[in-house]
């Protein structure tokens, strides 16, 4: 009997399992929504809050923790630096699940995880914004 075994199993084993859930963290903190079936969204979700939490307490050590999850730096930086702007006051809920329908091959129902919260405007996008605008600015040179 499964009495008090948390999460789901999903028909994998234990590591591909992590390796998914890690992908999928990953993409989700990524991109900020990801499109996935309702089982593993709903499990996806923990792994989210926890890693939020960890992101809330800012220490040297909840970064590397977040780390051994989460294995792209920049996810983790862009993480640990948007957090308290985005959920600063927040004590939990801090992504939503919206069900989207029938997957159309096999009829699974399908749901986007995404984070609440506004997104933070990072200051690299701005650098990168400023570059564009500069370049459109300058006239081009033709010659006839």
């Amino acid at each position: 009997m499964r009495h008090m075994k948390s999460g789901v199993k999903l028909n994998r084993t234990s590591s591909h399992r992590s390796a998914m859930f890690r992908n999928m963290v990953t993409s989700l903190f990524k991109y900020d929504r990801i499109q996935t079936t309702d089982a593993k969204a709903k499990e996806l979700r923990r792994w989210a809050d926890q890693l939020i939490t960890l992101a809330k307490r800012g220490d040297l050590h909840a970064r590397r923790q977040a780390m051994a999850i989460i294995r792209e730096k920049s996810v983790v930086h862009k993480l640990f630096n948007d957090v308290q702007q985005r959920f600063g006051s927040k004590a939990g809920g801090y992504t939503r699940l919206v069900k989207i329908g029938l997957r159309k091959g096999d009829a699974a129902t399908m749901s986007m995880v995404e984070l609440t919260g506004k997104p933070v405007e990072s200051e690299k996008a701005d650098k990168v914004d400023k570059k564009a605008a500069k370049a459109e600015k300058k006239p081009q040179k033709t010659e006839e």
